[in-house]
């Protein structure tokens, strides 16, 4: 299982010097692309996605997470950090089992 990451060049480069593919993605048009692609890929297990750019393309991903088993989607800060307001990874699953790790 490998991961793949979409995000502005910063993120896709960061990510590249671990050995994580990625495809960077400056608009909906290009995001829709990359993530198309990685979703045909059987051997992508995990997708990254920038917050921003997922929201480019809300329907699309939310599509997918609710309707595919894997890869599985997660999305994450880019170089410009977190979208205020947002709840982290981190928050949610606090919320959803009633305690704070």
């Amino acid at each position: 299982m490998k991961y793949f990451v979409i995000g502005d060049e910063d993120t896709v480069l960061g990510f590249g010097m671990v050995g994580v593919r990625g495809a960077m993605a400056a608009n909906a048009l290009e995001t829709e692309q990359a993530l198309n692609k990685a979703m045909e890929n059987p051997e992508i297990g995990i997708i990254l996605i920038s917050e921003r750019l997922a929201e480019l393309v809300r329907p699309l991903v939310d599509r997918f997470v609710f309707t595919r088993q894997f890869p599985l989607i997660l999305e994450i800060p880019d170089a410009m950090g977190r979208i205020e307001g947002k709840p982290s990874l981190k928050e949610m699953v606090n919320e959803a089992i009633g305690i704070k790790l």
